[in-house]
C-alpha cells in the first residue's frame, strides 16, 4: 500500500541537552585497562539536539532549544547544526564549559561505556529559556527531556499554555524530575525501568501493570519500551503492543531518540498515537542499522505508516 499522503506539519521546540557527541566504533572488543582500535567521530548529541536534528530530516519544523558555553566547542557545536539547516534557540551560558559525551562502542554495537559531562545544562537556574520563550510563539508542540533540571521544567510548564507537551525520561536517576508534571504531559517515552521508577512499582513487575500504575498518575499516554520485546503504547485505557522487526545492528545510540522523532512527526502530522508509534518504531529501526545518533537517509516518506 502507498505511503500517507505529506501533511503539513506543526512546529516542535525541543528543550533539553546539546552538547557534543565523541563516539568511538571499536575494530575489537573493548577490554580494560588496555587501549582498542577505533573509528572516532564527531558530531552534536544530546537527547533534544538528536530528537531535533532527525526531525529536521522528518520534515517536522522543529527548533533546537538548549544551552552552550562561550568556548570552542560552542561554536564546532553551533556550525555543525547550522550545517544540518537547523533551526535554534541556544541560550550561552559564559564560564561553563559546552556539554560534551563520551561513548565506546563494541563491534556489534553495543554500548561498552559512556560518560557525559552536563554541569552546563544540570546547574541551570529555573528561567534559563527565558530569553527565547518569546521566539517560540509559532511553536504548537513542545518536546523535553529529563536532562533538565526540576526547576526549568517547572517554569517550561508554566509558560507553555495549551500546547500539545512530549517529555522524555532519559534515565532512571532524571526520570523523577518529571513526576510533578506527568499530569501536564500529553505523551511519555520512557523504558520499562524508567517507567516503573515513576510510577512507582518495581521493574520486575508485569509491564502490564507497570502501564496501568504510570497511567493511573493522571498521564495521559506513554510510550514504553522493553528492549527486544518492543514497545507498548498506552493511551487512557487503551494498550497496544508493537513488536520489533528483526534487525541487524550496527550502532545503538540514537535509536531511542528517533523512536520520539518518528512518533513526534506523525503527530505533528495528525496521525494518531498508535499510527504515529509505527512510525517511530520505523525511525528506530532505521537507526540501528546505521551508525551514528541521526541516519542521514531518514525520511517521512520512509517511515510514514502506509494507509
Amino acid at each position: 500500500m502507498p505511503a500517507a499522503p505529506s501533511v503539513k506539519s506543526k512546529a516542535i521546540a525541543c528543550f533539553g541537552a546539546v552538547h557534543m557527541d565523541h563516539i568511538a566504533h571499536a575494530g575489537l572488543k573493548i577490554l580494560a585497562e588496555t587501549s582498542t582500535p577505533a573509528r572516532l567521530t564527531q558530531k552534536p548529541g544530546g537527547v533534544a539536539a538528536n530528537v531535533a536534528r532527525a526531525l529536521e530530516l522528518l520534515g517536522s519544523a522543529p527548533v533546537l532549544a538548549g544551552t552552550v558555553g562561550d568556548d570552542a566547542l560552542a561554536q564546532a557545536v553551533k556550525a555543525a547544526l547550522k550545517d544540518d539547516g537547523l533551526r535554534t534557540a541556544l541560550v550561552e551560558r559564559p564560564g561553563f564549559v559546552t556539554g560534551q559525551y563520551l561513548a565506546l562502542h563494541n563491534p556489534d554495537g553495543s554500548l561498552a561505556g559512556a560518560c557525559v559531562d552536563d554541569r552546563i545544562l544540570s546547574e541551570a537556574p529555573a528561567g534559563l529559556f527565558d530569553p527565547v520563550l518569546q521566539g517560540l510563539g509559532d511553536t504548537q508542540m513542545w518536546f523535553l527531556d529529563a536532562n533538565l533540571p526540576e526547576p526549568v521544567i517547572a517554569r517550561l510548564l508554566s509558560r507553555v499554555g495549551n500546547r500539545f507537551v512530549a517529555a522524555d525520561a532519559v534515565s532512571i536517576a532524571k526520570a523523577p524530575r518529571l513526576r510533578a508534571a506527568l499530569a501536564r504531559i500529553d505523551v511519555l517515552f520512557a523504558n520499562r525501568r524508567e517507567a516503573a521508577t515513576l510510577a512507582p512499582t518495581q521493574e520486575n513487575d508485569s509491564l502490564h501493570a507497570i502501564s496501568e500504575a504510570l497511567m493511573a498518575t493522571g498521564l495521559k499516554a506513554a510510550i514504553i519500551t522493553d528492549g527486544a520485546a518492543g514497545a507498548t503504547v498506552c493511551k487512557g485505557t487503551t494498550r497496544l503492543q508493537l513488536d520489533p522487526e528483526p534487525v541487524e545492528i550496527q550502532d545503538v545510540t540514537g535509536a531511542g531518540d528517533a523512536l520520539i522523532a518518528g512518533t513526534l512527526a506523525g503527530l505533528a502530522r495528525d496521525l494518531d498515537l498508535f499510527e504515529a508509534a509505527r512510525a517511530g518504531m520505523t525511525a528506530a529501526r532505521m537507526t540501528l542499522q546505521a551508525t551514528g545518533a541521526v541516519p542521514r537517509d531518514l525520511a517521512w516518506s520512509r517511515i510514514a505508516p502506509a494507509r
